[in-house]
């Protein structure tokens, strides 16, 4: 894989996936020894309650005002569509921008978004329009936050910390995964909507202190793009021309658009295949947040970002989501849960530090835009899809299909990647278990010779 600036490279051995050379581990938190990551991290902490506390409210105060999921349906579109429409441009901006500055704008924004919603929740004077409006809103400023906030990590760390800093922000996003709907059902259940609208506007105090606090000159200097024409299209080039991004990035679409759909696959199995309500429902998605936590801490403490790793980990999620679909009961299903969440997670931390560490810095607000723009709006496209052959064929058949394209996907671009970085793979024994390697083709044939 490359780690330079420029050239058009074919994942490389091993041995060459960092730019310090092999490292077999690092320290789970190393990153956080880092004053300026360090306020980052903790910023992001409160900030990503508050995220979630707002999904939750969001989505309920719809359905209060209109009794309709597909209203709801309408909303979580709206939050979509501008990374949809306007990802790509979101990220030429952002690299001709300092993140930082860039980052303090949009956190505001977001910030007055909602508590603009929480002023007319509470005045009681809200309408669906205002909700839509607001999600719109949000994620206008989404557009250019989510690339701005992905490329400023290698900034606060640099590249060696790079995927360990990665993770840990994954660990954040989906500790408060776990801790943020809990907090806004018991705000929404007491004292209502309007209140968690509230909570999470003021959340961003942290983040943007946490900015504000930064030291300037313990960043790592990244070179601007400068302003010019053609920069869109010099971006999309740039990853047609890097076999290691434009695959990477494909099979991130793929698995984002017909693996990752949870809400249409696990509803399904708690409704329809084991007859249990709600709380079976939230079970199954408590476990997938624990497993994903452990992925992105284990992870952290990997420090390096294969693109061996990343395949293994696509063919091992695609199997697990094979293996749920046929699982005859509750419980055993409910247990997978767990391993698909740290092989979703795998692949998630893997697939951004990869593209992140083989990207040019000028570029990599537009590369991480179009990569956010494919994983987030995979989903969208690909739930239809996934739901027709759910309400068809049946939750099993939908499930086992969503895992056998993760791993046809896996294999295949695995196979493309092997063979345009003129790599064999090889099987081997270590320790008495069989282990599978990725090497060039020309010291395979002269291992065969010296054999």
């Amino acid at each position: 894989m490359s780690t330079g600036p420029g050239a058009a490279s074919a994942p490389a051995p091993d041995h060459h996936d960092t730019p310090s050379g092999p490292r077999r581990g690092t320290s789970m938190f190393a990153s956080l020894k880092v004053r300026n990551y360090r306020l980052f991290f903790m910023g992001q902490v409160v900030s990503n309650i508050g995220t979630w506390m707002q999904r939750i409210a969001q989505d309920w105060l719809v359905l209060s005002l209109t009794g309709s999921s597909a209203a709801v349906g309408i909303t979580t579109a709206l939050q979509f569509l501008p990374m949809l429409l306007f990802g790509l441009y979101g990220g030429v901006l952002v690299d001709r921008l300092r993140k930082r500055p860039t980052l303090l704008v949009t956190q505001s924004a977001m910030a007055l978004t909602a508590i603009f919603l929480a002023v007319l929740t509470l005045t009681g004077h809200v309408e669906v329009w205002h909700v839509y409006l607001a999600a719109f809103a949000m994620g206008l400023a989404t557009v250019m936050d989510n690339p701005a906030r992905q490329s400023f990590v290698s900034e606060l760390v640099g590249p060696d910390q790079l995927q360990n800093a990665v993770s840990l922000n994954s660990a954040n996003f989906q500790s408060a995964r776990l801790v943020g709907p809990a907090v806004a059902g018991v705000m929404i259940t007491g004292v209502g909507t309007g209140w968690a609208f509230l909570a999470n506007g003021l959340s961003f105090v942290a983040p943007l202190t946490g900015l504000l606090l930064m030291r300037a000159r313990d960043l790592h200097v990244v070179r601007r793009a400068p302003r010019g024409k053609g920069q869109l299209r010099e971006g999309l080039r740039y990853v047609a021309g890097r076999p290691e991004l434009i695959w990477t990035i494909v099979l991130v679409g793929f698995i984002g658009t017909f693996g990752f759909n949870f809400p249409v696959f696990l509803s399904a199995f708690a409704d329809d295949v084991f007859d249990a309500g709600a709380g079976e429902y939230s079970l199954f998605n408590t476990l997938m947040a624990v497993g994903s936590l452990a992925g992105a801490l284990l992870a952290a403490r990997r420090g390096t970002a294969r693109l061996r790793v990343l395949i293994a980990a696509a063919l091992g999620f695609g199997a697990l989501e094979i293996v749920a679909a046929v699982a005859p009961t509750l419980w055993l299903f409910a247990l997978l849960m767990v391993p698909i969440g740290v092989f979703s997670m795998t692949v998630n931390v893997t697939a951004n530090t990869s593209i992140q560490m083989s990207t040019d810095p000028a570029m990599r607000g537009r590369v991480m835009a179009l990569y956010m723009m494919v994983f987030l709006g995979g989903s969208p496209v690909g739930a239809p899809i996934v739901g027709w052959v759910t309400d068809t064929y049946g939750p099993r058949v939908g499930f086992a299909a969503g895992g056998t394209v993760a791993a046809l996907a896996a294999a295949v671009i695995g196979l493309i990647l092997a063979r345009v970085g003129n790599l064999r793979l090889t099987i081997g024994w270590h320790h008495g278990h069989p282990r599978l390697h990725f090497v060039p083709r020309d010291r395979q044939e002269e291992l065969a010779r010296a054999a």
